[in-house]
């Protein structure tokens, strides 16, 4: 959701009743006819009320469309208040949340809350051909005696690249680099019905000597990649087997997955990463 640069103002204007003055929500405009209140001292929950009212009523004059309420953890008691006005949910994080209203009388295209949460599997092979692998104490793995590879949850803000080299550093303490993205999985209804993303990286080792994390890992340990591929779940059809059928790939065929590109984005100097296949793309523009 992107935010104008004009600053909001604070307006005075009169009140339903037509006597007393009420002041309008401190709000800015948003890029798509929208305004984004941003609450960030205390208020009576009918005073509140009163200018929610007013400056809705001011807005639709404006011909906006959505509101957004950013409500702090400490504003808490003025949830209930607007939810009571029309609002509802959209998303929340630890220290604030995010609430919406549609103005108009037309269905609304606010865009919904993030969908995917993204997750990382990390192929890390030595000059030995053992891999990397971890056991949980935690989670569906903890007591099963699987080997897995090391996995983990990309951060807010986070790359791809460099989630995957922080995640095998937190539990097992190797030191590596990102190769490429060999494959990525959809899946649906994973973690409280969001959908999840999750990508096999390839990573190559730049130090060796395990110090696993005591919190959620069991074991660590290079193993060899046949002890490796004998564990029975190893054999069956599914996300295990098709790790270690792509990682060999890459490793024995020639496979190519998806290298990190830096770039930027078309409306805006923010940097990003592109994940291309490097080796066809700029052979093909020799």
């Amino acid at each position: 959701m992107s935010v104008s640069s004009s600053s909001s103002v604070v307006e005075q204007t009169v009140s339903e009743n037509g006597f007393e003055p009420v002041e309008l929500l401190n709000a800015t405009n948003d890029h798509f006819d929208g305004v984004i209140i941003d609450m960030n001292k205390p208020m009576d929950s009918d005073i509140f009320v009163s200018s929610l009212r007013t400056s809705i009523s001011h807005w639709r004059q404006q011909g906006k469309k959505g509101v957004w309420i950013k409500l702090p953890i400490q504003l808490v008691n003025l949830v209930e208040a607007a939810v009571k006005e029309g609002f509802w949910y959209h998303h929340a994080e630890p220290n604030y949340l995010m609430l919406v209203y549609w103005i108009p009388e037309t269905a609304n295209t606010l865009p919904i809350n993030a969908t995917h949460r993204v997750g990382i599997g990390a192929f890390v092979m030595n000059d030995k051909r053992e891999i990397l692998v971890v056991q949980e104490n935690s989670g569906v793995f903890k007591g099963t005696g699987v080997w897995k590879f090391p996995t983990g949850v990309i951060n807010e803000g986070e790359d791809i690249s460099i989630g995957a080299v922080r995640e095998v550093k937190e539990e097992t303490g190797i030191d590596t680099e990102f190769v490429e993205v060999l494959a990525f999985m959809q899946s649906h209804k994973s973690f409280f019905h969001k959908s999840d993303l999750f990508f096999v990286c390839m990573l190559r080792p730049l130090s060796f000597d395990i110090q696993k994390q005591d919190l959620e890992i069991e074991a660590a340990e290079w193993m060899p990649i046949e002890e490796f591929m004998a564990q029975p779940l190893a054999k069956k059809e599914g996300l295990l087997k098709s790790m270690i059928d792509i990682g060999l790939a890459k490793i024995d065929k020639g496979y190519t997955g998806f290298s990190s590109v830096p770039t930027t984005l078309s409306f805006s100097n923010q940097q990003s990463c592109l994940y291309v296949n490097s080796r066809d793309l700029f052979h093909h523009n020799l």
